[in-house]
């Protein structure tokens, strides 16, 4: 099976820091892929490579089987690549409604015209509604999205990425700053895209019981290099793993990681 992504030697160096060191990993589709790792272990950057917001110093990129090393951000978008909360199709001071109706209307190729006729905006209305709905947002499609509380604005960014329908998903902490009410609206809609068998996630994930619950598949890095790569079980039981990785102890497998 061609992997959905994958990258071969991925690396990057601010000054004489290497931030990512050479990581080669392929993703599969109708898998998801949690990163973990400590603070500063690269994890966001290894993401920003992939997406296109930053150049590597070396390595490629790979999607569908098709290299897109030389590409910027949104031709990788155009490619399938759709990355959560760091999108550029946000904007703050249209409402909710029209945020969505905007990438239903790039996805289906037909720009970011909002001021065409009404009638070639219905087909684009009634999906974008379709999307709030999932999303919970139905009560403030009318509202800027400057004025929506952060958990709000995360639940649109993902109704953003879903309006985009790329065929690997990437999520950079997704429930970070939410409440407890609001976690798991963006857990079910995980869930949901998990059970397409097409689809692809990565997830970079603090909380270990969510990477425990959604995962397929482990890597963790660590000062920028690829430290483990494995089934859930078998990564989180690693005492090396467990102690210098994740913070938990290697006796009970329990610790600040676990919480």
């Amino acid at each position: 099976m061609t992997p959905s992504l994958e990258t071969r030697g991925l690396t990057i160096r601010f000054g004489g820091h290497v931030a990512v060191d050479a990581v080669s990993c392929a993703f599969l589709p109708g898998t998801l892929t949690a990163i973990v790792g400590p603070n500063g272990a690269g994890k966001t950057t290894y993401f920003n490579l992939i997406s296109g917001q930053l150049a590597a110093t070396a390595g490629r990129v790979f999607v569908g089987g098709d290299e897109v090393t030389a590409l910027p951000a949104p031709l990788r978008t155009r490619r399938g690549l759709g990355r959560a909360f760091q999108l550029t199709n946000l904007f703050p001071n249209l409402t909710v409604l029209e945020n969505v109706r905007l990438a239903v209307q790039a996805r289906r190729g037909q720009g970011l015209n909002l001021w065409s006729i009404w009638s070639s905006h219905r087909a684009p209305i009634a999906e974008a509604e379709a999307i709030l709905e999932r999303i919970a947002l139905t009560a403030r499609r009318d509202a800027p999205a400057a004025s929506l509380p952060h958990g709000d604005q995360r639940k649109l960014e993902v109704g953003i990425l879903l309006a985009l329908e790329p065929s690997v998903f990437m999520f950079d902490e997704p429930t970070a700053g939410m409440s407890v009410d609001e976690v798991p609206v963006i857990l079910d809609l995980i869930r949901e895209i998990k059970r397409d068998a097409t689809r692809t996630i990565l997830l970079v994930e603090h909380k270990m019981d969510v990477v425990r619950e959604l995962a397929d598949r482990i890597i963790v890095l660590h000062n920028g290099a690829l430290a483990a790569d494995g089934p859930p079980a078998e990564v989180i039981a690693s005492p090396v793993v467990q102690r210098a990785y994740l913070g938990m102890s290697g006796d009970d497998g329990e610790g600040e990681a676990a919480r």
